[in-house]
């Protein structure tokens, strides 16, 4: 390893904590005060990373709320990159674990889907499967393909209705409380013509996408959507996905 980047290893070590690291070039002991500048403008950034990343919790906590979290969340996740439009992806787990946020259960999984919706925002761009793509198939194609994703698909379930409440925050007029369903949802983001959009999942609608993403047959995830759902109307559902810009590719399945 180069001088150089023995001292930028040492610089980012001591940014995070460890002032000694940067000892052979520190030039005294008052090496930690001027250090001190350096921490407060990356530990601005990463609140401003995550304030962005995450404006529905904006929305739920305040500003003061998030980015105090943000810079304690930085000190035990500092930057991988210098790009800090990547950065945020372990503060939904890392929320879970946070004192102060524990009366504030489905937090985590707010943050979880703001985090999807700018993963979708800025996901590899391909044009999405139409309802025709599907239509030339004949009826005993189903069993022999499979429906990839689009690679801006997010695909999220959770054990309360945490997606209803995400989605009322959206709104301009957000509610003054955070009302939380006990019943299960999934939520689906697609960005169909450049822009993103989310759509609520029954267990069927969920179990139909689950089965896609492992690689299964048309035919296999409908049934699996029904076993999931026995109810499901799924020509109707396997519509609204295929509206919903839910698919890219056709192709064979998976080995089993």
């Amino acid at each position: 390893m180069s001088e150089l980047a023995r001292f930028q290893t040492a610089f980012a070590e001591a940014l995070t904590g460890d002032v000694a690291a940067l000892a052979p070039w520190s030039g005294g002991p008052d090496a930690a005060p001027r250090l001190s500048v350096y921490r407060n403008t990356v530990a601005k950034g990463c609140a401003d990373a995550v304030a962005a990343q995450f404006p529905t919790l904006v929305r739920v906590v305040g500003e003061a709320w998030l980015r105090d979290a943000a810079v304690l969340f930085a000190r035990a996740h500092p930057p991988a990159s210098p790009r800090l439009a990547d950065y945020g992806a372990a503060f939904p787990d890392w929320l879970a674990a946070f004192p102060p946020a524990a009366d504030l259960p489905w937090l985590p999984g707010l943050a979880r889907l703001d985090w999807a919706w700018s993963e979708a925002l800025f996901a590899a761009d391909q044009p999405p499967l139409l309802a025709d793509d599907f239509a030339r198939l004949a009826p005993d194609a189903y069993a022999s393909l499979a429906a990839d994703l689009h690679p801006a698909a997010r695909l999220l379930w959770f054990a309360d209705g945490t997606p209803s409440l995400w989605r009322a925050l959206q709104g301009e007029a957000a509610p003054a409380e955070a009302e939380l369903s006990p019943e299960p949802q999934g939520l689906l983001v697609t960005r169909p013509d450049l822009e993103a959009r989310h759509q609520l999942l029954s267990r069927g609608a969920f179990a139909f996408l689950e089965a896609c993403r492992r690689g299964l047959s048309l035919a296999a995830a409908g049934e699996a959507a029904l076993q999931a759902e026995p109810d499901l109307p799924l020509a109707a559902t396997f519509a609204d996905l295929i509206a919903a810009g839910a698919f890219a590719r056709l192709r064979p399945p998976a080995s089993p």
